[in-house]
């Protein structure tokens, strides 16, 4: 069970881990096989983002996942999988989210980003500013 594999070697403790976990499965599809075009690369955020408002914006509220629903396609076998996800899962606003994420994270690795180290100072430097950081809104 190829995915399954695949799967329980995605467990990651780091931001940085799952970066590199992401890069690696992109140059194994061929998707850093040349050098990346950074305005390209980041377009393809902004358009997983406006997928993510498409389906909102047609649904009006977010699809709910059960435990249930998570922990049987989590345990699929490979040859069900796929056709499940795409009926279940595909194309959701959750879904365009994880795009949206792996995009992010693509990016990180191709570039070599401490994305844990970058996240925790902005977080550290957020913490220091004002309510709503001094904005109305």
């Amino acid at each position: 069970m190829i995915l399954m594999n695949y799967i329980d070697k995605v467990m990651i403790s780091t931001m940085n881990e799952l970066r590199d976990k992401i890069y690696q499965n992109a140059k194994d599809k061929g998707f850093w096989d040349k050098e990346r075009n950074m305005g390209e690369a980041l377009m393809l955020v902004v358009t997983e983002l406006a997928e993510a408002l498409e389906v909102h914006r047609a649904s009006g509220q977010l699809k709910e996942f059960t435990e249930g629903q998570k922990l049987s396609l989590e345990k699929m076998s490979d040859e069900t999988f796929a056709e499940t996800f795409a009926l279940m899962v595909k194309d959701s606003f959750h879904d365009e989210m994880a795009d949206v994420l792996i995009r992010v994270l693509d990016l990180c690795g191709g570039y070599n980003i401490d994305i844990d180290w970058h996240v925790k100072m902005k977080m550290r430097y957020n913490a220091t500013r004002a309510r709503l950081h001094g904005k109305k809104y």
